[in-house]
């Protein structure tokens, strides 16, 4: 049998190299965004209090109140977070403004005291926060 030459085949065959590479690439760029922020932080004078920073998403979690998902942007010595409760719940909004002090849940802005390999200071107003990264 014969076999034709099909050029849509070919197409479609560098269409997908093409995504899939853009694909590759975005990811490769994932913890970009976060600079310094990136990893896992540790609340001092806290066992149970963690939040992590990937991309420009952090993650706020309680050991034993769950966990909270936002999209978060560095700007300078600002660091602005919007919060999301996946289930609507009180708990997320309660865990993330009681817990952790970070008010409002959908607009936090917290100023970046300073910011090291190891270590995450924080501040609003009169409050402080000092992070360890682990």
């Amino acid at each position: 049998m014969a076999r034709y030459y099909n050029p849509l085949r070919h197409q479609t065959s560098y269409l997908i190299l093409l995504v899939s590479s853009l694909f590759l690439l975005s990811s490769c760029q994932e913890g970009s965004e976060a600079g310094d922020l990136l990893g896992q932080w540790r609340m001092s004078d806290s066992d149970t209090h963690y939040v992590s920073f990937s991309g420009s998403v952090a993650l706020f979690r309680g050991i034993n109140e769950g966990e909270v998902y936002g999209n978060f942007q560095h700007a300078g010595d600002s660091l602005f977070i919007q919060c999301y409760s996946i289930y609507e719940v009180r708990s997320d909004t309660l865990m993330v403004e009681d817990s952790f002090g970070f008010k409002p849940f959908k607009n936090i802005r917290v100023k970046i005291e300073s910011l090291s390999s190891d270590r995450l200071l924080l501040s609003k107003d009169q409050q402080h926060w000092t992070f360890h990264k682990y």
